[in-house]
């Protein structure tokens, strides 16, 4: 369809990250007041690794609304 190899390459980095990050495990705490991410997901680090973020913040705001 005329989609240069490195715009692909890209697409695909995006589709991956995002079908990792539906994979991610969020634990609920205190009753569904709260909820928390395992530094040890492993999919969590695709996701990082494949949009070039920063694991700790995004770990911290998966489950910050501010």
């Amino acid at each position: 369809i005329g989609v240069k190899e490195s715009h692909q390459t890209t697409i695909f980095r995006i589709i991956a990250a995002i079908l990792h990050l539906g994979n991610l495990e969020i634990q609920g705490e205190r009753d569904g007041e709260a909820c928390s991410v395992s530094s040890e997901d492993e999919h969590l680090a695709n996701f990082c690794a494949l949009l070039g973020l920063e694991h700790g913040q995004m770990q911290h705001w998966l489950c910050h609304r501010k």
